[in-house]
């Protein structure tokens, strides 16, 4: 019976990243439930996502920044490579408060490009290293553990740690780009202040998405460790 195991059941994965997993979907039910509600709410304005990106970006001093439509639900992102702010189909047209805090934070990353913000550049330097990580950590540790190889398990679980680390930096990424959105919002005077409170909560919502997948990550590292960790020692 290896590690972790009580009667045939993997007890670190119930104990440890089920719980992570659980906390995850009930995050991701709360943003869509969140975006559902504001999305409802009509900004008084009446501007469209799209249209508050381009004044966003304008207050910013952007004007190098093109906006376009992209397929899909929450789907937005911003593209540094391409210089392109892309907004899903329900914040482009959308003239809604959802919409609008959406918009904001792609427009959070583009400042956080413009000024040069250290963790953005930091993410963006080690995501090859990530997604090879992330591609190789598990057949590495397979292969290490069929083969009773401890360095191909240990190279495995450094690859797994990589992907964590990837989701510990985009933490305060993602939380500037949504303080800088509120912050040029509220000074834009885009929102009213009723409006600017309200598209806070689109964004703490959708902030809180990427703590849960970080605790995911974390939860899933600790039980490689734990389960693959010290095989070598034990054996040994």
């Amino acid at each position: 019976m290896g590690f972790g195991y009580f009667y045939g059941i993997d007890m670190t994965y119930i104990v440890l990243v089920l719980p992570a997993v659980v906390f995850a979907l009930i995050m991701q039910s709360r943003v869509a439930s969140v975006f559902s509600k504001y999305s409802a709410y009509g900004i008084s304005p009446g501007m469209t996502g799209a249209e508050v990106a381009r004044r966003m970006l304008s207050a910013f001093g952007i004007y190098d920044v093109a906006i376009e439509r992209v397929q899909g639900n929450l789907t937005d992102h911003f593209d540094p490579k391409k210089k392109v702010i892309r907004l899903s189909d329900s914040v482009y047209d959308s003239a809604s408060v959802a919409a609008a805090g959406v918009a904001a934070h792609e427009c959070g990353h583009a400042m956080q490009y413009q000024v040069g913000y250290g963790p953005i550049k930091l993410r963006n330097a080690i995501i090859p290293a990530c997604r090879i990580g992330s591609s190789l950590s598990v057949p590495m540790i397979l292969l290490g553990f069929l083969f009773s190889t401890q360095y191909l398990v240990n190279l495995g679980i450094v690859f797994f740690a990589l992907a964590t680390v990837f989701q510990l930096i985009t933490l305060p990424v993602e939380f500037n780009a949504s303080r800088r959105a509120l912050v040029t919002l509220e000074s834009s005077h885009i929102l009213s202040e009723k409006e600017n409170a309200a598209a806070k909560k689109v964004l703490s919502a959708a902030a809180m998405t990427y703590v849960a997948a970080l605790a995911v990550s974390l939860m899933q590292l600790l039980r490689l460790i734990l389960i693959f960790g010290g095989r070598g020692r034990r054996n040994n």
